[in-house]
């Protein structure tokens, strides 16, 4: 491989491991926010408990997110600086926001919460969680921005004497209308993954006989909360990942068409079906059989059930005509490689179904009166598989719904101005980006076994016990227990 596979590989690997983590913080802080809400609501100290254990899982994942985070930016100025030099007016925008103002607002908020308890107000320690929660809202907006302008660019003037890419309208990059549409789409995938994350441990403690028969009422409560995050927000993914496929028809219509390996144009009034599931060649181009659901297609392209649905093969020759002279090798042209557009498309929609039916489970077992729904998932050893896949089903999801995103987009690295090859470091060897990219994988695996060890010890431990008192104060605490829990 020369060294823009190499690039792409590192790239990929770096993103997907970072991505990770990023959608858990996202929906578990706002989960954490709720979960202290109710705690100073009804001064019950079930939603206490539920605040700290889940508040450490939070707090790991956090850790995790900011140092895998890190090495995304390293890589612009290692791997892809003829990208940076390009775009960089436009792209360093609004990550340098991202860094000023969001990042600045979890990580400050985020120490003052974890330190805070018992020192600080309460209503200003509560506060200061839905600021994290905040701030990782506008994190997630400023990054998705920059990369909006990938799919989409906007705002932008092309400089013909130093052949850059200027930002002109920052408040058109800000509403790009990808970046409208991705971030609803976003947030509640994100959501998604946090309502499974707590679903899953507290599935765990119901199942399991080692659990206090006085706790089960309390990971009762933290069950139905994810598990009503989880189909609400799915119902939420599902919305806004329809008008998502509309917009992407109208700027992508290569990455659409590739969605479904359609290589032949769908006209008005026919309906394009959308298949479930295809068996023949990985390209797509020769199918022995096919599951498919009629018309759907064209509504996902279009709105409209008769909706024409432009092919590969036409939008190649269109393509061909428009971008005459760009440089291309003979075996990328304008076309993604088909069958990971076409898997991860389907993967990524499976993955969130499952998902969602798994919550609807549990909520149709958790209805019922407490020793009763408690008793059904005690023991049971499909609620302990439930439990442990339900806590991957959204999260690998969101990987894969990536990996579509972003796969769906080649050769381009910017939608229609520089193509992928054209954006690779050109004084960065093969051997160079091998060795950073085998240190960095390395690295991520280490990280990988501190991050599953941790989330499973303070897992397993359940949530901490406190006085059966409305009055508690987080303050009173031995003064062994002080750093049970090293932040």
């Amino acid at each position: 491989m020369d060294a823009v596979d190499l690039a792409r590989w590192q790239f990929g690997i770096t993103t997907v491991y970072h991505f990770f983590f990023v959608p858990i913080t996202i929906g578990l802080s706002l989960l954490v926010a709720i979960m202290q809400t109710q705690w100073m609501r009804t001064r019950n100290p079930q939603w206490l408990r539920l605040t700290k254990f889940f508040g450490k899982l939070f707090t790991i994942n956090f850790i995790l997110g900011l140092v895998t985070g890190i090495v995304q930016e390293f890589q612009f100025g290692m791997n892809w600086s003829d990208y940076s030099r390009f775009v960089g007016d436009i792209f360093g925008a609004p990550l340098a926001i991202e860094a000023l103002l969001a990042f600045f607002l979890e990580s400050t908020f985020l120490g003052l919460w974890i330190f805070g308890w018992g020192r600080i107000p309460e209503k200003l320690h509560l506060a200061a969680i839905w600021l994290v929660h905040i701030g990782t809202a506008l994190s997630a907006y400023f990054i998705l921005a920059a990369n909006s302008f990938m799919q989409n660019p906007v705002g932008y003037t092309l400089n013909p004497e130093s052949g850059r890419a200027e930002l002109t309208d920052f408040v058109a990059v800000l509403t790009n209308k990808v970046q409208l549409v991705a971030f609803p789409h976003v947030m509640t995938a994100a959501l998604m993954t946090g309502g499974a994350f707590v679903l899953a441990f507290a599935i765990w403690h119901l199942w399991r006989d080692g659990t206090p028969r006085t706790d089960k009422p309390m990971y009762r409560k933290g069950a139905k909360l994810g598990a009503w995050f989880l189909v609400i927000a799915g119902l939420g993914v599902i919305i806004s990942g329809d008008v998502q496929g509309k917009i992407m028809t109208e700027v992508q219509p290569m990455k659409m068409a590739a969605a479904e390996a359609l290589y032949e144009d769908v006209p008005e009034g026919e309906g394009a079906p959308f298949s479930i599931i295809t068996v023949g060649t990985l390209d797509g181009k020769e199918e022995i059989w096919a599951l498919e659901v009629p018309k759907l297609l064209s509504y996902l392209a279009t709105g409209s059930l008769e909706g024409p649905v432009e092919g590969i093969n036409h939008i190649q020759e269109r393509y061909e005509l428009t971008y005459a002279g760009e440089q291309l090798t003979e075996m990328e042209d304008y076309r993604p490689i088909i069958p990971v557009t076409y898997w991860s498309f389907r993967i990524m929609m499976g993955l969130g179904f499952v998902g969602m039916a798994i919550g609807a489970a549990a909520l149709w077992v958790l209805r019922k009166g407490e020793a009763d729904s408690e008793t059904r998932m005690e023991g049971n050893k499909w609620w302990a598989w439930a439990g442990a896949l339900v806590l991957f089903m959204p999260l690998f999801a969101n990987s894969f719904g990536w990996i579509f995103t972003e796969m769906g987009r080649q050769p381009w690295l910017v939608m229609g101005l520089m193509t992928t090859q054209t954006g690779v470091s050109p004084g960065v060897s093969a051997a160079t980006v091998a060795t950073s990219m085998i240190v960095y994988t390395l690295l991520y695996g280490v990280l990988a076994v501190a991050m599953v060890g941790l989330s499973l010890r303070y897992g397993r431990a359940g949530a901490e016990h406190v006085p059966e008192d409305a009055s508690y104060d987080p303050a009173r605490r031995d003064a062994d227990d002080e750093f049970v829990f090293t932040y």
